[in-house]
């Protein structure tokens, strides 16, 4: 048998960069901003003016790992603080805040990641991003 599926769209994935954006324009952040699908592929990728260029990759990592692990990348953050240093060694873990995963009808369906200011300023901006598709699936 065959699983229907949520997926998310273009068009979705850019007004979740939309929102994070502008999250990070209100605090005068400048950030890469990535969105990757249930598969982790790559959908939507937002550089900010004047956003450091290491943050590319940065944002990319967070946000697929964010997916893979199914947990926000402060959740893995929390960990190696909490001396769980073995995180550092699993392959695709980035324990740095600034990934969430995006739920829709209780399923991941992509994920977030936001790279370019202090951690906890890319969890900000991730958060924004995430709302966003609440609001959508909220509003039908």
């Amino acid at each position: 048998m065959l699983a229907d599926k949520k997926a998310l769209t273009l068009a979705a994935a850019k007004r979740i960069v939309a929102a994070a954006e502008q999250e990070a324009i209100k605090n005068k952040w400048n950030m890469f901003i990535a969105i990757v699908d249930d598969g982790g592929n790559l959908m939507f990728l937002q550089r900010m003016d004047d956003a450091q260029l290491a943050s590319q990759e940065v944002s990319v990592q967070k946000a697929r790992s964010a997916l893979l692990f199914k947990r926000p990348t402060k959740a893995l953050e929390d960990a190696v603080t909490g001396g769980r240093i073995v995180m550092m060694a699993l392959a695709n873990a980035v324990p740095v805040e600034g990934g969430l995963p995006l739920m829709a009808y209780g399923k991941i369906v992509g994920a977030i990641g936001v790279s370019g200011a202090s951690s906890p300023q890319d969890g900000i901006v991730a958060k924004a991003g995430a709302e966003e598709l609440d609001k959508m699936l909220s509003q039908g």
